[in-house]
């Protein structure tokens, strides 16, 4: 199954003692919310409990990355810092070998993913010597935290990065034993939920995923992995992540085990389109 979008540019915890369920009710007053902290389920349809920078950065920090802001903009004469506009502004963590970074950069949105603007952007190389990425990764908003941490802790254990590692079965194996579903028109390639909601796919990655490869946002025949999660036929996605053609298999299997996993996750804010199909449990 291809991926239901293109890139364009913009004008774990323990099994629970409590039995998860959906009948714990809502504060209709704010919606999307739970009325105190929930254990909730699955984790694919969670979303990021509003959270997704902090969830990521504290990872991020707590390996030892470094982060710096960069931020540019329009300064007029005589005009005081805080009133300075500011046009692009990023946050950039390195590893302490500076082989592999990533970046926050929402407040950018450089180009869409789903129609979703693009929150962490993830790359790696090789060695120092060059200053372009071997391979990237892209996560929007809405994917679960947890996710993209435990993908950024397997390329933290990495000692090369950039190197390939396995096939594309090590990402399969990784949802299917979770309870997932081979794509029966593709099942060397695809794989998604037991409720058809939630894909991963490798095939021909959209345009403007780079790549090692200079012509990689050119050329039409690389291939990658996608994951996307579309509550509703035709309504949209929740969320979407690409990885390059470059992205070792391994890694990609990390954030595909754990985006897959039947381990509830702590939320407060719940997305709205999902806040249906997800069970809770009240937080002990």
């Amino acid at each position: 199954m291809s991926p239901p979008y293109r890139v364009r540019r913009p004008v774990d915890p323990l099994t629970l003692e409590v039995p998860l369920s959906p009948d714990i009710p809502l504060d209709p007053s704010t919606p999307g919310r739970v009325p105190a902290i929930c254990w909730v389920g699955p984790r694919h349809l969670a979303g990021d409990d509003g959270r997704l920078y902090d969830t990521v950065a504290d990872t991020l920090t707590a390996m030892g990355w470094t982060s710096l802001t960069m931020v540019r903009g329009l300064r007029e004469p005589q005009e005081a810092p805080e009133d300075r506009q500011v046009v692009r502004s990023t946050v950039l963590h390195l590893s302490p070998d500076t082989l592999r970074w990533a970046q926050w950069v929402l407040a950018d949105e450089p180009f869409l993913l789903g129609d979703l603007p693009i929150a962490w952007h993830v790359s790696a190389h090789a060695d120092t010597s060059s200053p372009l990425a071997q391979w990237s990764a892209y996560f929007t908003p809405d994917i679960p935290g947890e996710a993209i941490a435990d993908f950024l802790v397997a390329l933290d254990a990495r000692r090369h990065p950039a190197t390939p590692f396995g096939g594309t079965e090590l990402v399969l194996e990784a949802v299917t034993g979770h309870g997932w579903l081979l794509d029966i028109d593709q099942p060397h390639t695809g794989a998604m939920d037991a409720t058809f909601t939630t894909h991963l796919s490798y095939g021909t990655v959209p345009p403007l995923i780079q790549d090692g490869d200079p012509q990689a946002l050119t050329r039409d025949e690389l291939d990658g992995w996608q994951a996307w999660a579309e509550p509703v036929l035709g309504g949209g996605c929740l969320w979407a992540a690409s990885f390059s053609s470059g992205v070792p298999h391994d890694l990609v299997a990390a954030f595909a085990r754990s985006v897959s996993t039947t381990a509830p996750v702590l939320r407060r804010v719940l997305p709205e389109s999902t806040r249906d199909r997800l069970l809770r449990a009240p937080a002990i």
